[in-house]
């Protein structure tokens, strides 16, 4: 295990609130990273100072700032972020590469470790990760939507060779990249799975920065610019409302869908994603609907 190389990148904008815990939850690690690159996105706070304060005591870490004031600000700007900081890790070689976000921590010192194993024994895993906890009610809970088959984007960490045959993120101005490259991935034969014993705490969750109504609006046009099933759509959003009990997310996230939908908005990704995408979640819908009416036969 301790020959295994691998690096991390994080973009970061405005963090520094929680920066720090995330700078101290690696050092902890009983496996640290070869190299992590903190890229700094034009932040106005003090992200740079604790990030490069960081980096001085600290060999493995690399801290780079880019400055994109003049361009219009979405989405994207995390992936533009990212991809500056892959351009600091061409001298290294490594096996893995993780994207990491500012404001996530680890219980675990052994998170890494414990993941890299995982790569270890099953060839076939091209991008694993922990489940998200999120403070509910003032403790730290599981997400809701946590399952198995998908690890959240802030955590994701990729076998070097499903990473360059997907092509790494792709700039999505409405998001979704992490789900963009799971999708790419089983498109070439790798397999995706997060690990419940692994928890990874999550401190600033989107719906309380942006806003229920917000959130729910814009992860609609994300679906909607990613090729998702209109009729699956509408089965996910209420399996969410159940799930979460909130009216006006559920709602909010069916009218950014469906008024994309209606407008024929331009989708930034290849056909062959979409169709690859659809007949997945028929599949899965065509499951629950087997499961439902054989449970209650």
């Amino acid at each position: 295990m301790s020959m295994i190389n691998y690096v991390l990148i994080t973009a970061a904008r405005n963090e520094a609130s929680y920066i720090e815990s995330t700078l101290q939850s690696v050092i902890a690690q009983t496996m640290r990273p070869s190299r992590w690159v903190i890229v700094s996105d034009g932040s106005t706070d003090q992200t740079d100072e604790i990030a490069e304060r960081y980096s001085k005591k600290h060999n493995f870490i690399d801290f780079i700032r880019i400055d994109r004031r003049n361009r219009e600000r979405n989405f994207a700007s995390k992936v533009i972020a990212i991809r500056e900081g892959c351009k600091h890790l061409q001298d290294i070689d490594y096996e893995y590469i993780g994207h990491l976000d500012a404001d996530i921590t680890f219980n675990n010192t052994h998170y890494y470790e414990i993941l890299l194993n995982k790569f270890m024994h099953n060839p076939e895993l091209g991008i694993i990760g922990g489940f998200i906890y999120e403070k509910k009610t003032g403790k730290f809970e599981s997400r809701p939507f946590n399952n198995v088959y998908s690890v959240a984007g802030g955590v994701q960490l990729f076998r070097r060779a499903c990473y360059e045959a997907i092509g790494g993120f792709l700039p999505l101005e409405f998001g979704g990249e992490d789900w963009y490259a799971e999708v790419v991935a089983k498109m070439n034969g790798w397999k995706v799975k997060s690990f419940p014993e692994l928890p990874v705490l999550h401190h600033k969750s989107s719906l309380q920065t942006r806003g229920r109504l917000r959130e729910g609006f814009r992860q609609g046009k994300m679906d909607y610019s990613l090729g998702s099933d209109p009729v699956f759509e509408i089965f996910k959003c209420l399996y969410r409302l159940k799930k979460v009990s909130h009216t006006s997310y559920a709602f909010s996230r069916l009218c950014g869908y469906f008024s994309s939908f209606i407008l024929r908005s331009e989708r930034p990704v290849p056909i062959d994603f979409t169709r690859y995408l659809r007949k997945e979640q028929r599949n899965r819908l065509r499951i629950s609907f087997l499961s439902f009416f054989t449970s209650n036969a």
